[in-house]
């Protein structure tokens, strides 16, 4: 199928299940999210890991190494799929330094860094137990937003991928609220914790993307994506502020 027939098709509601039924164009914007999913999985769940020995208890451990092995399972799924495209996993895999992280104090907003193609969040380093559990609650909420959109995008095995992860990472998201709230419970200093939230809200907001991007309407185009940059933004934006109220912390002013 051309690019012309396959618009006309997703328009309509199509779905699309193998490769071998798709234009180039459009193979390659599905080749496009599935790296931007199993990057961040992979540099995620490499990045959480060190957080397990910072975990203050045996059972925060287990909860950490869960969300670690659940992470590396997620982008196995998705490599799976990326194989029926004629990605070399196996060379793509090692070709990644995951674990990487830049300095604290860098701040890429929206701009892409060279090399893989994990979401920005994921070249930042997470200095303790505090931080490891903020984060994970703040962008697990936006993990759990961006998977609900592409759980109904066109390509049928990644829409099916999509929606069997999604009640995973909102879990995962849910444990880390957890873990945010039992280190209040527990007094932890509530000035440390509003500390951690100031540095990583801003930088989850990011990962939705710039509001003028043009990708958008490809993906729209393409029956990949429904919602714009902006709307699921506020999508987060808005459950955020529910969360942090329940926890009586403050949402920055960005």
């Amino acid at each position: 199928m051309n690019d012309t027939s396959i618009e006309e098709y997703l328009s309509a509601g199509g779905k699309l299940s193998s490769p071998d039924n798709a234009s180039s164009r459009y193979r390659g914007e599905v080749m496009r999210l599935m790296a931007v999913f199993v990057d961040s999985e992979m540099a995620g769940a490499s990045g959480f890991a060190d957080a397990i020995n910072r975990a203050p208890g045996i059972k925060e451990r287990i909860v950490a190494a869960g969300i670690v092995l659940e992470k590396f399972a997620h982008a196995e799924r998705v490599l799976t799929l990326m194989e029926e495209f004629g990605a070399n996993t196996t060379r793509y895999v090692k070709h990644h330094p995951w674990a990487n992280r830049l300095d604290r104090s860098a701040n890429l907003g929206t701009r892409r860094v060279e090399g893989d193609m994990r979401l920005n969040i994921f070249h930042y380093p997470i200095n303790d137990w505090c931080d490891a559990v903020t984060m994970n609650a703040l962008m697990g909420g936006a993990t759990t937003v961006q998977l609900e959109e592409l759980a109904g995008c066109s390509y049928q095995p990644l829409a099916d991928a999509m929606a069997d992860i999604l009640p995973v990472e909102n879990h995962h998201a849910e444990l880390g609220e957890a873990g945010v709230r039992q280190l209040l419970a527990d007094g932890y200093d509530r000035t440390s914790v509003q500390a951690s939230v100031n540095y990583w809200y801003p930088r989850v907001a990011d990962t939705f993307g710039r509001a003028d991007s043009d990708h958008f309407d490809i993906y729209r185009r393409y029956g990949l994506r429904t919602h714009s940059n902006e709307e699921l933004l506020a999508q987060w934006t808005e459950r955020t502020a529910e969360t942090l109220s329940t926890l009586a912390l403050d949402v920055p002013h960005t």
